[in-house]
């Protein structure tokens, strides 16, 4: 009699503690196929795709590169080409048609990508407001169960937990000390101690459940699948070019300082001269080694700028 009463208590505690595991894997695997299932009839844009991956400006300057609106060199400056001057020729996408606006207002001063996407006033702006009139189309996407963290929850939890092992010492004990005889008692001890060791792999079974039922990341691994097609048309050079000119993020002209001419080693600690420098730089900056830009091929400077007088 004893073994039949431990053997149903302990029956009823065990499926006690399986029944919210059970409802909890059908729920998430509803869930889950509902997820999946909604992702799988989403078409992202190439361009939207490209925001969620954090890559939108890089897409949009690849872009550009391959369209003709921009050169970019070693350094990592952005110039504009003479297709890229002129105002009647833009861009379909908003995207990139937004990034070619920002070169065009820094003309004719060469500016890097990466000083747009970070310190531009309207670029980042408007790739924001992109973002969010994309999202929006996107569907909601299920909360999955089980997630929440709510301490009222994780404290009875928690409760629970210390009272399934006490019960669970309480009756290993008496299944130990008891001394079953015959054959049915002996079914009723094997019932006991199945669930006794069930009850023992109930926080494996709920771990286990959790994993098999995470829908992950689909939509993110959806628009990881593939690269943005600008960016995959570019070759090497072309690709090191952009990227570099994007991690360019506090650099306005492509040079950080004024690169100012030796003057001759006789009179170099005069005053005079030094004032002549001085009125000479706030005429004009002279960019030595650094970059020339030319406003179109057809405007030639008539001469070029005068190198500060020498004292001597």
């Amino acid at each position: 009699m004893r073994q039949f009463a431990l053997a149903v208590l302990v029956s009823a505690v065990t499926a006690a503690v399986y029944a919210p595991i059970a409802l909890l894997w059908w729920r998430r695997a509803r869930v889950r196929g509902r997820t999946l299932r909604l992702v799988a009839a989403v078409e992202p844009e190439s361009y939207h795709a490209a925001v969620l991956r954090g890559e939108a400006t890089e897409a949009a300057a690849a872009e550009l590169v391959l369209g003709g609106y921009l050169r970019i060199d070693g350094e990592g400056a952005a110039f504009l080409t003479e297709h890229g001057r002129d105002p009647a020729r833009t861009p379909v996408h908003p995207l990139p048609a937004a990034l070619l606006e920002a070169v065009r207002r820094h003309d004719p001063e060469p500016v890097s990508i990466g000083w747009i996407h970070w310190w531009d006033e309207d670029y980042p702006a408007r790739l924001r407001a992109y973002r969010r009139e994309r999202d929006a189309l996107l569907p909601v996407i299920p909360r999955m169960p089980g997630g929440e963290r709510n301490p009222l929850l994780a404290c009875c939890g928690c409760a629970a937990v210390a009272l399934v092992m006490l019960f669970w010492l309480l009756a290993g004990a008496l299944l130990v000390t008891g001394r079953p005889q015959g054959l049915r008692e002996w079914g009723w001890t094997a019932v006991a101690a199945f669930g006794l060791a069930a009850l023992l792999l109930a926080e494996k079974a709920s771990r286990t459940v959790r994993e098999r039922t995470e829908p992950g990341d689909p939509l993110g691994d959806r628009v990881r699948a593939e690269p943005h097609p600008a960016l995959a048309a570019l070759d090497e050079e072309q690709r090191t070019l952009v990227l570099r000119s994007l991690g360019e993020r506090d650099r306005w002209r492509g040079v950080d300082t004024i690169v100012h001419e030796e003057a001759d080693d006789e009179g170099d600690e005069d005053d005079e001269g030094h004032e002549g420098d001085d009125e000479w730089l706030d005429d004009k900056v002279w960019w030595e080694d650094a970059y020339e830009y030319r406003a179109s091929d057809e405007d030639e400077p008539d001469a070029t700028p005068p190198r500060p007088a020498s004292s001597g």
